[in-house]
């Protein structure tokens, strides 16, 4: 007897996270969090097999609470994908736009829809979540109120789409990380291009990061990603999460990482994963 396969994402069912494990892994159950830490609990714990983990969006741009929880949570990253994201607006069964006064959703949902919502002369108000909103009006109907929310949320609520794709920006798209408690997933295949994400911390050193990140320019390793996020509400204390071209056995890659670790108190490779072809679209 085969054992179900489960993957965890953040979110109410229906949210964008939600419509990106039924689209990738169509064979595993997804099961809900409440909070990013209870997903990766779940994954940790070995409830779900694997998580589906937004990391950035294209105008909102990176999720701060993930690159806080990655460092610690001993899980390893083993894919990317890249979602565009669709917002309907949706109301209850029968209701029609000329009733709908009030649009309810979480507050970035509504910022990358806001022409399209004044276009349709309707007031917004914040919810904590698309999808929430979406469940919030199933259970307690009203003709005066939509929700912005995916479509799954419509299909899993039982709503009616009024207007479809309300966002204003077509190039709206969210990237998740795939995350696994495997400590030792099998490597990417050699015929595919291949991403490395690292976090590290420089030593307390007058250039540091400088003479940290020299050896990628010099080895010709393409960082892709460096941001900076503070440890522990410490102003002294930055961590850098980091993307690069490679794998760390790739002789530049493993180089340039020397040289960083010579800078570095503290330097942990979180995962080596095939590169998404949607990176490659112009």
């Amino acid at each position: 007897m085969s054992i179900l396969k489960k993957i965890a994402f953040q979110g109410e069912p229906g949210a964008n996270s939600h419509e990106a494990c039924r689209t990738y892994f169509p064979d595993y159950e997804a099961v809900p969090c409440a909070t990013f830490e209870e997903a990766f609990e779940a994954i940790k714990s070995g409830a779900c097999q694997l998580g589906m983990i937004p990391i950035e969006n294209s105008i909102a741009g990176r999720v701060a609470d993930v690159h806080h929880l990655l460092p610690a949570s001993g899980l390893q990253i083993i894919g990317e994908r890249f979602k565009p994201i669709r917002f309907q607006l949706m109301a209850n069964k029968g209701v029609t736009l000329e009733t709908v006064k009030i649009a309810s959703s979480m507050p970035i949902a509504l910022s990358q829809c806001r022409q399209s919502l004044k276009k349709l002369g309707l007031a917004h108000e914040s919810a904590g979540d698309t999808a929430g909103a979406a469940k919030a009006l199933a259970l307690k109907p009203d003709p005066t109120r939509a929700a912005v929310a995916p479509a799954l949320a419509a299909e899993i609520y039982g709503l009616d789409i009024l207007a479809k794709d309300i966002e204003d920006e077509r190039n709206n798209t969210t990237r998740f990380l795939v995350m696994t408690a495997d400590k030792s997933p099998a490597a990417p295949p050699f015929t595919h291009r291949c991403v490395t994400s690292f976090v590290f911390k420089v030593r307390n050193l007058p250039a540091a990061l400088y003479k940290a990140l020299g050896g990628f320019a010099t080895n010709g390793v393409n960082m892709t990603k460096l941001e900076s996020y503070m440890e522990g509400g410490a102003f002294t204390a930055t961590f850098f999460y980091a993307e690069v071209d490679g794998r760390p056995e790739d002789r530049p890659l493993a180089l340039a990482f020397d040289e960083l670790k010579f800078f570095s108190e503290k330097f942990e490779v979180l995962g080596v994963y095939p590169a998404d072809p949607f990176r490659d679209r112009v």
